[in-house]
């Protein structure tokens, strides 16, 4: 079978095992910021709306039900501490794109395309017009994504508008596995997802939301006018519930099939002296992302370390999100391995964090939006690793759902589709594995897809790293 740019090109083990040495396994986001603690719910409370889940859904959505109305009581609760899952394990691009790209959302909702593109901007612009307001520093940088060619197929794929050669590409990060590219330059930044979430929480306060943390909700029951949320010690009687759970098992159980949690690894180094970022340039200091199907993705941060994650997609039997799943060496040294592939003259550079998390996959490959109880309790999930902008478009879209609004995004077939959900175990794993596999094959044979994927790219099924 033909070897990939990264097997074509190893660096030496040692080199490998030298970079990952001293590594710690935990976020650096989160390693990075001052997090202060909320306190745990105790006791009955009573609230207009209810929140569960503090990640960037879950506070973007307190946030805005503030805003539209400021009389309005929201209590928020979050199982651990605020962005511990996938709000702060992220790449920290914040993308315009609410459909996972051009091409999923033509091949899904082609009518609304430009209407979901326009949005998807216009929601890009309002998060950042949100963090001049309120004074949120998170390193917000608008300065776009390069998608670069690393196989000669993916070179052909990309010619036409907006092509950059080999010499061009390389004048703007030079790694000698780059053979082409593209600069979208407006639709997407990169900013820090863990002062972004440490911001956010500060705004929320500050708008008067009650936060809990270590507050795990275990059941949610309808009353005759009214829900309550139980926790471990307390309980919450709202009138309204927006779930924003993410990954994790729905209380809404006819939900628990439409994602399952796929897990994501990424090395983030220390940082890089001047000659070494003089080595690769990258002055524009744009996010990058290849064009395999099991791609890498890659930016450079404030103080000059890169993240650099990806390729690997792992789903586990039974669709259990466990801490034990964030340390996989086997991805940690292959993302290494990788990393030094792409940038050989980075060799002696180190990885101070490591550190994996499960992404919310769901079939079509972006955010779904339902309704249950009676209108009461609205949902999001699926965002399938492209949250940190399209949260804050699913939190407006959850509020105008719970507040019974006619508006653009609500009328939007995109946002009243439900996609199929995925199979029940044992045949989920059967299948996520079958296609990784396929998936894998399909990046080894010049990016021909074997006829299982073109089956489910006719039914508009989806599954990527």
């Amino acid at each position: 079978m033909p070897q990939t740019i990264f097997e074509r090109q190893l660096p030496p083990s040692s080199v490998v095992q030298s970079s990952l040495a001293g590594s710690v396994n935990r976020p650096f986001w989160m390693d990075d910021v001052h997090r202060p603690s909320y306190p745990a719910l105790q006791g009955d409370h009573t609230t207009a709306l209810a929140i569960v889940g503090g990640g960037f859904l879950g506070l973007w959505t307190a946030i805005l039900a503030r805003e539209r109305q400021p009389d309005r009581t929201v209590i928020l609760l979050e199982a651990q501490q605020l962005g511990w899952a996938a709000s702060g394990r992220n790449g920290g691009f914040c993308e315009a794109s609410l459909t996972h790209g051009e091409e999923n959302g033509e091949k899904r909702w082609p009518e609304e395309l430009a209407q979901l593109q326009a949005l998807g901007l216009q929601n890009l612009d309002e998060i950042e017009a949100t963090l001049k307001r309120y004074g949120i520093d998170c390193d917000f940088e608008r300065s776009g994504v390069l998608t670069v060619a690393v196989e000669p197929y993916q070179d052909e794929q990309l010619r036409g508008a907006g092509y950059l050669a080999a010499e061009q590409i390389r004048a703007e990060l030079d790694s000698p596995t780059f053979l082409s590219g593209q600069w979208d330059r407006e639709g997407s930044a990169m900013l820090h997802p863990g002062k972004l979430v440490v911001g956010l929480a500060r705004v929320a306060s500050e708008l008067g939301v009650q936060v809990f943390e270590h507050s795990a909700v275990m059941q949610l029951k309808s009353a005759s006018d009214h829900l309550v949320l139980h926790t471990t010690n307390g309980s919450v009687k709202a009138s309204r519930v927006i779930l924003a759970t993410n990954a994790f098992p729905s209380l809404l159980k006819r939900y628990r099939l439409h994602t399952i949690p796929v897990y994501d690894y990424v090395l983030m180094s220390e940082p890089l002296s001047p000659q070494q970022l003089d080595s690769i340039g990258w002055k524009n200091r744009q996010g990058v992302a290849d064009m395999g199907n099991q791609f890498h993705y890659y930016r450079i941060t404030r103080d000059n370390r890169i993240l650099f994650g990806g390729y690997d997609a792992v789903y586990h039997f039974g669709g259990k999100v466990s801490e034990q799943y964030e340390e996989r060496m086997a991805s940690f040294e292959r993302l290494a391995s990788h990393f030094f592939s792409t940038f050989p003259q980075l060799q002696g550079l180190r990885f101070s964090h490591r550190w994996g998390g499960a992404i919310d996959t769901s079939t079509r490959f972006c955010a779904f939006f339902a309704l249950a109880r009676r209108g009461k309790v609205a949902y999001a999930a699926g965002f399938t690793g492209l949250g940190v902008g399209a949260t804050r478009f699913a939190a407006n879209v959850l509020l105008d759902k719970i507040e019974g609004l006619d508006t653009e995004r609500t009328r939007l077939r995109m946002v009243r589709e439900i996609p199929p959900p995925f199979p029940p175990e044992p045949l989920a794993y059967v299948a996520v594995q079958a296609t990784r596999w396929s998936l894998d094959r399909a990046d080894h044979q010049h990016g021909r897809r074997n006829l299982m994927l073109r089956t489910m790219d006719a039914l508009g099924l989806g599954f990527d790293s």
